[in-house]
């Protein structure tokens, strides 16, 4: 299990992380969030040693986390971390042997996985002849080739089309099945959805919001609900407290608080027309996110390297 317990980290002036914590344990999928420069890499650097903190602590099943510890981890940086004019199985076998397999083990795997995740096809080309999505699969398949306990993904969907972005998520499950930690940042909310029953949303280097997506996002302030009527019809809700999101073709999508019943909702809606769709829901992973964030929506300026 990894732990990581009020760790902070400042670059100069700048608070980059301010008491984080978060835990994933054997065999669970975790999603990172938060908008640019929230501290997302600058902790899943800290994890992979390539900072140092200031403060808290980094632990591996109740350990600390050295050298000899992080050979068990895989990790994909969201930039490019491979050698350009190396070929895809030399890459593949030179990480391989990083982490202490065999000439022969890591041969094996350098194989197994360009299978996997789709390039065998391009096993002999260099890297930089490759394009953006193939270099993502390349640098996947890096982070798994040796098995690892602990996958650390910085933005792993990025770049990849839709057949690779269904082959990533199955691979993540297959990791997930295998008892293998996983922690991984995306901003594709829907994907992280699929892919993870918990999260961890941070924002300007502190955590923010964590635990599992449905408790979340039920336990949220608000609800969303939508309503369809028969013929047009001009309605208003007229509870306090209910707000039109947008106004649809015979139709009205409105959020309410979480203490609104939807039979209140329908009664008042069917005063107004006949009601042929109903929905009510609490408010799905984007939503809640921003909620969380304040309600921010723009990209924000990184806070650390």
């Amino acid at each position: 299990m990894l732990d990581v317990r009020e760790v902070g980290k400042r670059f100069g002036d700048v608070v980059a992380l301010d008491g984080v914590n978060l835990t994933v344990g054997d065999g669970q999928i975790v999603g990172f969030l938060g908008p640019n420069g929230a501290g997302k890499s600058t902790t899943m650097r800290a994890v992979m040693g390539l900072i140092a903190i200031d403060a808290g602590q980094i632990t591996w099943d109740g350990e600390p986390v050295t050298a000899t510890v992080r050979r068990r981890f895989g990790y994909m940086p969201a930039e490019r971390g491979m050698y350009p004019k190396m070929t895809v199985r030399d890459q593949l076998v030179y990480f391989a042997r990083l982490a202490g397999l065999s000439p022969a083990d890591a041969d094996t795997a350098a194989v197994k996985w360009m299978k996997r995740v789709d390039v065998i096809g391009r096993a002999d080309d260099e890297v930089q002849a490759l394009s953006s999505g193939n270099q993502q699969r390349v640098q996947l398949a890096i982070a798994l080739v040796h098995e690892p306990e602990l996958l650390i993904l910085d933005e792993p969907f990025s770049g990849l089309d839709p057949v690779a972005v269904e082959n990533m998520k199955t691979i993540l499950t297959e990791q997930l099945v295998a008892g293998t930690s996983v922690l991984f940042s995306s901003h594709q909310l829907d994907l992280v959805s699929d892919v993870s029953r918990d999260v961890v949303i941070v924002d300007a280097g502190r955590v923010v919001m964590q635990g599992d997506v449905r408790d979340l996002r039920e336990r949220a302030r608000f609800r969303y609900a939508t309503i369809g009527f028969a013929e047009e019809t001009d309605w208003t809700p007229t509870r306090v407290g209910v707000e039109v999101v947008e106004h649809l073709t015979r139709g009205i999508r409105l959020k309410v608080g979480a203490d609104t019943g939807p039979a209140e909702l329908l009664d008042d809606a069917g005063r107004a027309g006949r009601v042929v769709e109903f929905s009510f829901a609490p408010p799905d992973l984007s939503e809640v996110f921003l909620a969380a964030i304040g309600g921010a929506s723009a990209p924000r300026e990184a806070t650390a390297p």
